[in-house]
């Protein structure tokens, strides 16, 4: 049975707790947050509002790191130097630099490490890569991908408005496609990019060439409150594959299509997020790396890179 403890029970967190829970052989033991009524409704896990005493008091296997963007690396690097596994939440940094300093701390530790770039386990999205990768309906002629939200007014102490805490849109939201399709696709070409932002309000529209395709992107924190969607459109030479309003159908030549839409399970928090088990997806790939000592190849150093160097030329 692994010990597991989790830094920072912010929204996202709403997710991870369950999935630890939910995990066979492991045991979610100890919570982190400086905000003490956080971790109230979770009577059965230890709590702290200190991370070192934390570490100094519990024995523990894997790390979940849930906290702000700007404190993932530092983190994930303490919990490292003390043998412990670490998976994180995206993005790693909003500085390149920090790759190789976590992934060089775990080879030192001899230690996992992973950033939970979920979109990588999300089920419509796998089945996308697989059409891609097989030419199932033949080959890829363009794609379209939305992420769109409001502006983040719920995030402790402002960091999420912070730029410099938190990147903005482009590494809170756009991230999550801009990975997906260098781990689908390969290394991108910016081709044009075009970004509006104001005092409350970002907006991004970037188009990707991938040589024999190209990719049209949008993301954006609007000043309104407008809901929460995450959208996509592949158009191959035989079919249109399309994930819209919560359904995921392909369309075929003659008005032929095929529903493969089903009902997410599940609430994963209180910040509006997208119900799917992707998330269990990617602590369940983790956690079996972990006790397998298998090594953890979804997730490259050089994919982060690419991610990241797109990201800071925003």
């Amino acid at each position: 049975m692994l010990k597991i403890a989790l830094v920072g029970v912010g929204g996202i967190s709403g997710a991870h707790i369950p999935a630890w829970d939910e995990m066979e052989n492991a045991e979610l033991v100890a919570l982190c947050d400086i905000r003490p009524e956080r971790m109230e409704k979770y009577e059965n896990k230890r709590h702290y509002t200190d991370f070192e005493e934390m570490l100094n008091s519990e024995e523990i296997d894997i790390l979940d790191i849930c906290l702000p963007t700007y404190l993932h690396a530092d983190y994930a690097v303490k919990a490292m130097e003390r043998g412990i596994h670490v998976i994180c939440e995206k993005p790693v940094s909003l500085k390149a630099e920090d790759i190789d300093r976590v992934y060089e701390t775990a080879k030192k530790n001899n230690v996992k490490f992973m950033v939970a770039q979920v979109l990588r386990f999300w089920p419509e999205y796998e089945l996308l890569k697989e059409i891609y990768e097989t030419k199932k309906y033949g080959k890829l002629l363009s794609g379209t991908m939305t992420r769109l939200g409001c502006y983040p007014r719920w995030s402790w102490d402002g960091w999420m408005m912070d730029e410099k805490r938190s990147g903005l849109v482009p590494f809170d939201l756009h991230i999550h496609d801009l990975d997906y399709m260098v781990y689908a696709f390969g290394m991108p070409e910016v081709v044009y990019k075009f970004r509006s932002k104001q005092a409350d309000q970002d907006f991004i529209s970037i188009n990707y060439n991938f040589g024999d395709f190209t990719i049209n992107t949008e993301a954006s924190w609007y000043a309104t409150s407008y809901p929460f969607t995450a959208q996509f459109r592949f158009q191959f030479e035989d079919a249109l594959v399309a994930n819209e309003n919560g359904k995921m159908i392909i369309y075929l030549r003659d008005d032929e299509k095929i529903d493969l839409s089903e009902e997410a399970e599940g609430d994963t928090g209180d910040i509006n997020l997208p119900k799917s088990d992707a998330y269990a997806n990617e602590i369940k790939y983790f956690f079996d790396c972990v006790v397998n000592d298998k090594p953890v190849e979804k997730i490259e150093p050089k994919e982060l890179h690419c991610v990241l160097n797109i990201l800071n030329s925003l």
